[in-house]
């Protein structure tokens, strides 16, 4: 398989998912979210949380707050955080009611709390968040290039334009996020990101890389000529 400058992070809440991944040695981290926690069936966080970190002690995972009170995101985000060491603690860059995360970024980064500050689409909210953050303290920037090109935009220039306001702060790092395909592991890095999420569908294409495309033909009507046979289908009677 093609080294990779990038670090790649697998995206979901199936720890089976996790663990496969944290076996073969394929990914630098984890991250995780409430809609994927609520897909994979999760019906309690910190128990979910705490399996995961005994299994994963040693590389990053990021774990969410779920409040739309900011009062509250606080006191969930240093609970999350006293989980461990490799613990990232997810903030969204607004709440629910598009009121502004900034200042308890700024508050949780002063407590020197590692923070994953998500759901980010534009430069505006990349800069306002660098800026946020505490000198000397470990950051993650997660920006949603996925879902900027699913508004038909292409994402590469704004993560470009990202990479260059996360350097300005030592210590923050800007994560390519709602990866759609295995190409977009090449476009992030082309870009300077310093980090891809991908899905366990995508990890799994990873031995594609660099495949013979006339052997990759060849597997692919094998395939269709399996499922024919499968399906019984004919056209001649």
């Amino acid at each position: 398989m093609k080294a990779f400058k990038i670090k790649i992070y697998a995206d979901g809440a199936v720890l089976e998912d996790m663990l496969t991944a944290y076996q073969k040695g394929v990914v630098s981290g984890f991250t995780t979210n409430p809609s994927l926690m609520k897909k994979a069936g999760v019906t309690n966080y910190v128990a979910f949380a705490k399996e995961v970190l005994a299994a994963i002690p040693d590389l990053p995972i990021s774990f969410e707050v779920f409040s739309d009170d900011f009062a509250i995101m606080q006191r969930e985000a240093e609970e999350i955080a006293s989980w461990g060491n490799n613990v990232y603690v997810k903030i969204p860059i607004t709440n629910a009611f598009g009121d502004s995360s900034i200042p308890l970024i700024q508050e949780l980064s002063k407590k020197g709390i590692k923070l994953n500050v998500t759901a980010i689409f534009t430069l505006e909210q990349v800069r306002a968040t660098v800026d946020a953050f505490a000198p000397d303290t470990e950051n993650i920037v997660s920006v949603f290039a996925g879902r900027i090109a699913d508004t038909g935009v292409d994402p590469i220039p704004t993560m470009k334009a990202a990479a260059e306001i996360c350097r300005e702060k030592p210590g923050t790092e800007l994560l390519w996020a709602s990866s759609r395909e295995l190409l977009n592991i090449f476009q992030a890095e082309a870009s300077n990101c310093d980090i891809i999420t991908c899905t366990p569908e995508i990890l799994n294409k990873l031995s594609n890389v660099g495949k013979d495309l006339e052997q990759l033909s060849l597997e692919t009507v094998q395939m269709f000529s399996k499922d024919s046979a499968a399906l019984g289908f004919t056209v001649l009677r």
